[in-house]
């Protein structure tokens, strides 16, 4: 069975620029699927092109650099490259000469997908953490922080309101799965889990690197 491949590009990277001919050679030699983070017309000459509006599929492709190529036997992922470097490229697709008048190498830019705050918004898009707590909706005429005195979740120190993707956040600072139990709450002694305390590490204003301090003392 023939390889197949995957491209994830950007057009606000010179490198995936530099390559956009090679995508449209691949493309006349191989199949290949290009997935382009910002511009949908981008790269042009290749038959089979999608927008990763979301950059869902960059995450999980686990992108980290644009440009990206990745081979596929199968299902089955067999190699990729990030950036420009000719004899890795000529090695994963098997095409030589490849790029004979483009530089030797040239680096990539930063995916989209890992850009500050993107990594945890598309794990709890994906689903990616097991984020049980209640949700609770608050009316877009509503202030989250007045909603939080009202229903008592402060002493009357500030409070920051627990999204989802600040609870994920904060769940980076463990290693330890968001449902493992540290205690029982009193009087109800209700589970007090990983993600509850995240959760309180928020709104308390906690960054996520003082998690393991905070669950020691839970503990």
């Amino acid at each position: 069975m023939a390889p197949t491949y995957v491209a994830v590009v950007k057009r606000e990277c010179p490198t995936c620029e530099l390559v956009e001919p090679l995508l449209g050679l691949l493309d006349q030699q191989a199949s290949l699927v290009v997935y382009t983070q910002d511009d949908p017309s981008f790269p042009a000459g290749v038959t089979t092109r999608q927008h990763d509006t979301t950059l869902e599929t960059s995450h999980r492709l686990r992108i980290h650099t644009v440009p990206t190529v990745i081979r596929l036997d199968g299902d089955t992922e067999t190699g990729r490259v990030e950036g420009w470097h000719r004899e890795s490229w000529q090695e994963l697709t098997g095409i030589a000469p490849l790029g004979a008048d483009l530089p030797d190498m040239q680096p990539g830019c930063g995916a989209l997908n890992v850009e500050p705050g993107m990594p945890e918004r598309l794990a709890v898009l994906c689903g990616d953490i097991d984020l049980r707590a209640r949700t609770i909706d608050v009316s877009p005429l509503d202030d989250p922080v007045e909603v939080a005195y009202d229903r008592g979740w402060s002493d009357g120190l500030p409070v920051v309101p627990p999204t989802a993707v600040r609870v994920a956040r904060m769940l980076t600072g463990t290693d330890r799965d968001p449902q493992d139990v540290v205690g029982l709450i009193p009087p109800n002694l209700n589970p007090c889990t990983v993600e509850k305390v995240a959760i309180n590490a928020v709104m308390a204003g906690c960054k996520p690197e003082y998690m393991p301090v905070v669950l020691a003392a839970v503990d």
